[in-house]
């Protein structure tokens, strides 16, 4: 599927979708529980499906509903047969749920796709097999599991994937004996192990975290809160609220948490520092363009990305718009995401008619002048669609967008919000 975008501002308000991150940790809490949970969920993405299909292949029993997902757990006595685990390109399904399969002691098959299975995988990798789950090769598809996970000691290079550290929390409470998780270097994108921590203490898992180390008992049970509502996603809304910071008019943003766990709520804060003005009245949150509010436009600024890096795509846009110069660093993980970001950033953004460069570890951006459009890769990755349609509004000519499905894997509906808005997005062959 190809789009064009005419040029115009963006006007209006839009319900932000609920979390993916919530949704993968609800998800898998529920299916590892003791009893029924209900996921209040009003969306659905191919990542949040691939999740709810892996675990009914492991044993639970996870329905599609008006509203949600109703989630019955995994039986105590699992399949002795292999079971195939259709985790598509969602990096957290596969990291989330390998740990999972090993303490459950199910033998398994994921299917990844795209450029899933080229992802990193150690440290994790390694500390799986030396506690006793055998595994293919690293970059195999399919990737298959055997073998019952044991407790103990587990060393994490904290710098790779939070992803690494979530997938044993979730998977040693289940273990007979007790274990830790040693983190060592700089802890990368933190919120989202915060948002892991956050759900296990939903469905009543023990844990301590202190000094760079989780100290988790074993032999615990989850135990169902009943109902888990998933809240508005940061990430996703940060598209439509960088439109708005980007507009002579506003955009607003309904069904967010002002003081959600979500590290991408950030993205108020550095929006307020490009020079956007921002109002919050109870669930939404309203951007106004600075051009509209006061005689100067957006400036130039430094972003540190470690904590934030699904928020650089749509930054980088916003920076396109900025006078002066905006530096982003500490995102060298994006190379490793559905494509190389930081390449696919700035490619795209330059192809529009942007001055992007890549660093080492990050971009910077020299704006302040209307972009050209043009036709544009999607890289096969969600957030880089996205990020091309925000920068439409601010380009004099129409931005075509190649292979623009790939918006699927996190908000299927997003081209039809973006025309909610007043936006002008017809599809092309």
């Amino acid at each position: 599927m190809n789009v064009k975008i005419l040029p115009g501002f963006l006007n209006g308000s839009v319900k932000a979708i609920p979390s993916k991150s919530q949704a993968h940790r609800a998800l898998i809490c529920a299916a590892l529980s003791d009893r029924q949970t209900f996921i209040e969920c009003e969306g659905e993405s191919k990542d949040i499906t691939a999740t709810a299909a892996c675990l009914s292949a492991l044993g639970a029993n996870v329905t599609r509903s008006n509203g949600g997902y109703t989630v019955q757990p995994v039986k105590p006595v699992q399949n002795s047969n292999i079971v195939s685990l259709p985790c598509g390109e969602s990096g957290s399904t596969f990291r989330f749920l390998l740990p999972v399969a090993g303490a459950l002691g199910q033998k398994a098959s994921f299917l990844p796709e795209g450029r899933l299975p080229q992802r990193p995988l150690s440290p994790l990798y390694e500390e799986l097999v030396w506690h006793g789950q055998i595994l293919s090769p690293q970059g195999s598809s399919p990737f298959c599991t055997e073998g019952k996970l044991k407790n103990g000691i587990y060393n994490i290079d904290a710098g790779v994937s939070s992803q690494f550290i979530s997938g044993l929390l979730f998977a040693l409470p289940l273990l007979g004996g007790d274990s830790e998780i040693r983190l060592k270097g700089k802890i990368e994108s933190f919120p989202y192990i915060e948002l892991t921590m956050s759900m296990l203490e939903k469905f009543g898992i023990k844990f301590s975290f202190f000094n760079m180390f989780f100290s988790i008992p074993g032999g615990q049970k989850y135990i169902s809160p009943g109902s888990v509502n998933i809240e508005g996603d940061w990430s996703n809304a940060a598209f439509w609220l960088t439109a708005g910071a980007l507009n002579e008019s506003s955009v607003a943003c309904r069904g967010l948490d002002l003081k959600s766990a979500q590290g991408d709520r950030a993205v108020l804060y550095i929006l307020k520092q490009f020079g956007a003005q921002i109002e919050t009245n109870g669930d939404t949150v309203t951007i106004f363009g600075a051009k509209k509010q006061t005689s100067h436009k957006l400036r130039g600024i430094e972003i540190d990305a470690g904590n934030i890096p699904d928020l650089v795509p749509v930054l980088a846009a916003a920076a396109c718009a900025a006078e002066g110069t905006t530096i982003i660093r500490s995102a060298e993980r994006l190379r490793t995401k559905e494509s190389d970001r930081l390449a696919a950033i700035s490619s795209v953004l330059n192809e529009l008619g942007a001055d992007v460069r890549v660093t080492d570890d990050g971009l910077i951006i020299k704006g302040g002048a209307a972009l050209k459009g043009g036709k544009v890769s999607s890289w096969g990755d969600h957030r880089i669609v996205m990020t091309a349609a925000v920068a439409a509004v601010i380009c004099t000519e129409p931005v075509i967008i190649t292979d623009a499905e790939a918006v699927n894997k996190s908000y299927p509906g997003f081209f039809e919000d973006y025309k909610s808005l007043g936006g002008s997005v017809e599809i092309i062959n």
